[in-house]
C-alpha cells in the first residue's frame, strides 16, 4: 500500500469577545490521535477577491469617544475593542485561557511599553500588539519598483508574506506611477499592519532630487498616506546634522536608504533634519489618524566594525528624546535598531534602548552578528535576532538569503520569514512565554509515537518537512514507518526508547 498523501487537517475557528464584531481567527489543527491545537494565523479571512471584510468599520465612528489614539485611550483608562482583540489573540496564541486580560494590554500601552499600530482608516485590520511582554513579532518587506509594478504582483507578495507568518508588512514601493493604487490595494488585502517609509515617495515626487524636497512636500506625502490607511511610518527624525561627521568616520558610512536621503538633504541645505525640526507637526498628523511612528535608525551600522559608535548611539539618544515627546502627545511609537552588531554587543543594544527610550518597543533588523556570510545572512542575522528578542526586543525585521546581494525572490521571502519565525519562537520559549512550548511538546510527542504526519502538520513549513522525509523513504508502506532514512529500521533510537520505557516504567508497549 502506498504511503498516504499528506494533508493538514485544519479548520478556521474564531474566539469571540464581548462585542459581536470581535471575532479573532485561529487555525484549529486536528492531529491523527484526535488531539487538537490552536495555531495563530496572520492570513485573515478566507476570500476569493482581493478585499478583506471591514471588521473595524464601525469601531471608531463615535466622535465623542474621548480619544484619538490607542495611547490616549489607555492613559484615560479606556479599554478599546482593539485592546480586547489583541488580548484574545495573544492569550490563545500559545494557550487556552485568557492569560492576557484587556486591562493588562491597556496598562502596557498606557506605560508606552506596547503599541497597537491601527490607522482608523485601515478598517480591514485584525489588530496586533508589539511589546516585550507579548509574543515576538516578525515584519516582512515588499514593494513595487520601476521593474515590477502590477497590483496583482504586489498583492501576491503580500499573501506570500502572510502565509508564512508575517505579523506586519512594510510596503517599500518606489519609482512607479500607480503607487497610490498599489498601496491602496495592499491595504485592502492586508489583515496585518502596513508600514511605509514616506521619504521614499517624497523623493519620487521630487523627481529623484533630494535638494527639491521641502517640508511642505514631505508633509503632504505623510498626510496622503495617513488618509489612505497606512498604520505606521518609519521616519528618520533622529539623524541629526551634528552626527554626520561621525558617520563619515565609518568604513561603510550610512547604509540606510532613508537615512541617506535625509543626510543628502542636510548636506545640500546645511540645515537641520526637517523631520526633526517639524516633529510637532508630524505628531499632529499621526495623532489624527492614529498612525504609529517607527523612529528610524538612519545611522544603523552596516558592518560590525561600525557598530556601537557615536553615530549609532548619538542617534539613539535623539530618538529617545523624540519617543518621550510622542508619549507626552499621545502618539504611539516604537524604536528601530541595528543593523550589524557583534554578538557580544547585542544585549548592550537592547539594554541601552530600554534605558534611553523608556522601554518603548524595540524593532530590530537582525542584528547580523558577522559579515562573512553573503547568501546566508538570514542565518547570521537570526542568531542576533533570537538573542536580542530574548533580551527584550518586541519585533524583528526579517532578512532573506538575498540580503546585500539581490532583490529577494519569492523563495527568498519564504526562507527569510520561516527563519525569523524560528528566531521569534525561540525567544518566546526562552522568555517562558505563556504556553509557548505547547506546539514544541506536541511535535515531540508525535515524534516519540512515530506520527510522522502530525510532525509535518505541527512544523512551520509542513510541505517542506514532508518533502524532505518523503524523498528517501520506501515507496510502499502499510503504516507510518517507525524509522526515518537516517537510522533506518535497525538502528532507530526512538524504538530503543520504547523498550527502555517498557523495562523501567512498565507502562509502554514495545513495537515490533
Amino acid at each position: 500500500m502506498a504511503t498516504k498523501e499528506f494533508k493538514v487537517n485544519v479548520e478556521r475557528v474564531h474566539i469571540e469577545g464581548s462585542d459581536p464584531s470581535i471575532r479573532v481567527p485561529f487555525n484549529k489543527l486536528t492531529l491523527t490521535n484526535n488531539e487538537t491545537i490552536l495555531l495563530s494565523t496572520t492570513e485573515g479571512e478566507t476570500r476569493e477577491n482581493l478585499k478583506l471584510p471591514k471588521i473595524r468599520e464601525n469601531w471608531n465612528k463615535d466622535e465623542n469617544r474621548g480619544y484619538k489614539t490607542q495611547l490616549e485611550a489607555a492613559k484615560k483608562g479606556i479599554i478599546t475593542k482593539e485592546m480586547e482583540y489583541v488580548a484574545i489573540r495573544e492569550s490563545f496564541k500559545y494557550g487556552d485561557d485568557m492569560h492576557f486580560t484587556p486591562e493588562f494590554v491597556r496598562k502596557e500601552i498606557a506605560e508606552g511599553r506596547a503599541v497597537i499600530p491601527s490607522n482608523v482608516n485601515h478598517t480591514e485590520l485584525e489588530p496586533m500588539i508589539i511589546g516585550k511582554k507579548f509574543s515576538v513579532k516578525v515584519n516582512a518587506n515588499i514593494g513595487a519598483s520601476s521593474l515590477s509594478s502590477s497590483i496583482e504582483e504586489e498583492v501576491e507578495k503580500l499573501k506570500l508574506s502572510l502565509k508564512y507568518g508575517a505579523d506586519t508588512v512594510m510596503d517599500l514601493s518606489t519609482g512607479v506611477d500607480n503607487l497610490t493604487e498599489i498601496r491602496e490595494s495592499i491595504l485592502k488585502a492586508s489583515p496585518v499592519p502596513i508600514g511605509t517609509v514616506p521619504i521614499y515617495e517624497t523623493l519620487d515626487r521630487a523627481k529623484g532630487d533630494p535638494g527639491a524636497i521641502t517640508w511642505d512636500l514631505f508633509k503632504q506625502v505623510i498626510i496622503d498616506q495617513a488618509k489612505l490607511g497606512v498604520d505606521y511610518f518609519t521616519i528618520h527624525a533622529g539623524l541629526l546634522k551634528e552626527l554626520l561627521p561621525h558617520a563619515a568616520n565609518r568604513l561603510l558610512g550610512i547604509v540606510s536608504r532613508g537615512g541617506s536621503v535625509m543626510a543628502s538633504m542636510m548636506m545640500r541645505s546645511d540645515e537641520e533634519n526637517l523631520a526633526y525640526t517639524h516633529f510637532d507637526e508630524l505628531m499632529e498628523i499621526c495623532k489624527e489618524y492614529d498612525v504609529a511612528l517607527s523612529l528610524g535608525d538612519g545611522l544603523r551600522p552596516g558592518a560590525i566594525c561600525d557598530a556601537c559608535d557615536e553615530a549609532q548611539y548619538g542617534e539613539l539618544r535623539a530618538i529617545g528624546e523624540l519617543s518621550k515627546r510622542c508619549f507626552e502627545n499621545g502618539v504611539q511609537c516604537f524604536i528601530e535598531g541595528p543593523g550589524h552588531v557583534p554578538l557580544d554587543k547585542v544585549f548592550e543594544n537592547q539594554d541601552l534602548e530600554d534605558e534611553i527610550c523608556n522601554e518603548a518597543p524595540f524593532y530590530t533588523l537582525g542584528p547580523l552578528v558577522t559579515d562573512i556570510a553573503p547568501g546566508y545572512d538570514h542565518i547570521t542575522s537570526a542568531i542576533g535576532a533570537s538573542n536580542i528578542a530574548w533580551r527584550g526586543t518586541s519585533m524583528l525585521c526579517y532578512v532573506t538569503p538575498a540580503e546585500h546581494l539581490a532583490l529577494p525572490t519569492a523563495n527568498d521571502v519564504k526562507v527569510g520569514l520561516i527563519t525569523y519565525k524560528i528566531a521569534a519562537h525561540a525567544a518566546d520559549v526562552a522568555k517562558g512565554f505563556h504556553n509557548a512550548r505547547e506546539r514544541d511538546n506536541a511535535l515531540s510527542k508525535a515524534r516519540a509515537e512515530f506520527r510522522w504526519y502530525d510532525q509535518f502538520a505541527l512544523s512551520l513549513d509542513p510541505e517542506n518537512a514532508y518533502k524532505v522525509w518523503r524523498a528517501q523513504m520506501p515507496e510502499d508502506c502499510n503504516h507510518e514507518p517507525s524509522f526515518c532514512s537516517m537510522c533506518g529500521p535497525r538502528f532507530c533510537p526512538i524504538r530503543l526508547n520504547r523498550r527502555l520505557q517498557a523495562k523501567y516504567l512498565n507502562n509502554v508497549k514495545t513495537s515490533s
